[in-house]
C-alpha cells in the first residue's frame, strides 16, 4: 500500500541513511514559523520529483507531518496489528500529538528542503558507477572476459526484492550466451545482501495469501535454479555482510571470495521459516551435519574467517585490499582456456544437478507451507514492526 499525501510515490523498506536521520532531527526540533501554503504545496511537488528514496522513518514522518499540517491531530481509530504498514503510519501521525498544523506545515517545507539538497548532491555519479539500461536493481558490466553482476540497492542493503529476482536470473541468463569467461555477483555499499526484503510478504489483499505464496515459492524455485544450470564459474565477491537467500545459494558458486568484515547468517528459524537455495543438502556436505545445523537450525553468524575454515568461503582478504586482490586474481584467471573451463564445471557439477534440482524443489514445497503458517506471519509482522518505530 502507497503512503498517503506526500509521501504517497513511494513503498515502505529498509531504513534511513545517519544524513536522513540527522536532517530529521534537526527539522522536527525547530519550532520556526512561517512557511505558507504556496511553500507547503511546492514543497509537496518537490517530494515526488526525489531520485534517492530516504527511507522509511523520513517517509513516515513526511507522511504524518502531511496528515497533521491537513487535517490536525490523529482522529482517526488505530489499525489492527496485522495492518503493519497503516498502523506504522498511524502510529507516526499519532505521535505528534496537538502539534499545530502551523509547525507541522513548516517542518514538512523544512524537511523535505534537506532532503531535496542531499538528492541533488548524490545524483552527479562518475560514469562506471551508473546503471546500465535494462536494469533497475543492478549494475552489469563485462570487461577482461568478465560479467560483473553487482546488486545495486545500497541504501536497503541490498534486500533482494521480487524485481531483483527476476533481474538477475535476467542477467545470468544473458551472461549465459555472452563471451564471458567468468561471471561474478557483488554487492553495491556495505552490505553484499541483507536477504529477502520481507516488504516482500507485506501488502497482499486479503484473501491471497495463498496465491501469492505459491507465487513467491515458483520464483525462488526458478532463481535457484538458475544458479544450478548456469553453465559458466560463478564467483560471489562477499564486500560485506550476507543474510538469508545471498547465503544459501553460496553453495551453488565455484569461488567464494570475501572481505574480512563480512559475515553470514542465515536467520530461518527467528523468522517461522525453513532453508532454501539448496543450503539443506549443500551446507552439510561442505561444513558437515553438525555445523551446518549449527548454521540453519539455530542461526549462528559466522565471521569470514570462520566460514573459511567451514569450507563456505575459498579465501578472505583484508578489507583494505579487498577490491585490489580479488580483481587481479580472477582478471588473471579470466585468461585461462574458456571452453576447458566450462567443460569442466560442467564435468563437476552434472554429477548432481539432478539431486540439486529435487532439492530445491522440496525445500520451496516446505518453505510455502511455512509462508502461510501462523508461526511465520507473527514472526515477520514482529520483526517488521520494530523496523517500523520511529
Amino acid at each position: 500500500m502507497a503512503l498517503a499525501g506526500a509521501a504517497r510515490c513511494w513503498r515502505l523498506g529498509a531504513g534511513p541513511s545517519s544524513l536522513q536521520i540527522q536532517a530529521l532531527s534537526l527539522h522536527m526540533s525547530k519550532t520556526a514559523m512561517g512557511a505558507s501554503q504556496k511553500d507547503f504545496e511546492s514543497a509537496m511537488n518537490q517530494v515526488k520529483l526525489l531520485k534517492k528514496d530516504p527511507g522509511n522513518e523520513v517517509k513516515l514522518k513526511l507522511y504524518a507531518l502531511y496528515k497533521q499540517t491537513t487535517e490536525g491531530p490523529c482522529n482517526t481509530p488505530r489499525p489492527g496489528v496485522f495492518d503493519l504498514i497503516n498502523k506504522a503510519k498511524w502510529d507516526a501521525w499519532n505521535a505528534l500529538g496537538n502539534l499545530p498544523k502551523e509547525t507541522a506545515r513548516q517542518n514538512y517545507v523544512d524537511l523535505v528542503s534537506d532532503l531535496s539538497s542531499s538528492d541533488s548532491s548524490s545524483q552527479v555519479k562518475p560514469e562506471a558507477d551508473r546503471k546500465q539500461p535494462g536494469y533497475e536493481t543492478l549494475v552489469v558490466t563485462s570487461e577482461d572476459s568478465i560479467t560483473k553482476i553487482m546488486m545495486n540497492r545500497p541504501a536497503k542493503k541490498n534486500a533482494l526484492t521480487v524485481q531483483m529476482y527476476r533481474e538477475i536470473m535476467l542477467a545470468l541468463e544473458a551472461a549465459s550466451k555472452d563471451d564471458s569467461t567468468l561471471i561474478v555477483l557483488t554487492g553495491n555499499g556495505d552490505y553484499y545482501s541483507s536477504g529477502n526484503d520481507l516488504m516482500n510478504f507485506m501488502n497482499i489483499p486479503p484473501g491471497e495469501m495463498e496465491k501469492e505464496a505459491k507465487n513467491g515459492a515458483i520464483l525462488l524455485r526458478d532463481f535457484v535454479g538458475c544458479f544450478i544450470d548456469f553453465p559458466k564459474p560463478l564467483v560471489a565477491v562477499i564486500n560485506g555482510p550476507a543474510v538469508g537467500i545471498s547465503v544459501t545459494i553460496l553453495g551453488l558458486f565455484d569461488l567464494v571470495y570475501a572481505s574480512d568484515r563480512a559475515t553470514f547468517h542465515t536467520p530461518f528459524t527467528h523468522l517461522g521459516q525453513s532453508p532454501e537455495g539448496c543450503s539443506s543438502y549443500t551446507f552439510p556436505k561442505i561444513m558437515g551435519q553438525a555445523k551446518a545445523a549449527e548454521m540453519l537450525m539455530f542461526g549462528k553468524k559466522l565471521t569470514a574467517r570462520e566460514a573459511c575454515a567451514q569450507g563456505l568461503v575459498t579465501e578472505v582478504f583484508p578489507d583494505s585490499t579487498f577490491q585490489k586482490e580479488v580483481w587481479t586474481r580472477l582478471k588473471a584467471y579470466s585468461k585461462l582456456p574458456r571452453n576447458a573451463l566450462h567443460i569442466s564445471k560442467q564435468s563437476i557439477r552434472n554429477l548432481e544437478k539432478e539431486k540439486l534440482h529435487a532439492v530445491n524443489a522440496e525445500e520451496n514445497s516446505v518453505l510455502q507451507e511455512r509462508w502461510l503458517s501462523d508461526e511465520c506471519m507473527n514472526a515477520v509482522v514482529s520483526f517488521l514492526s520494530r523496523k517500523a518505530k520511529l
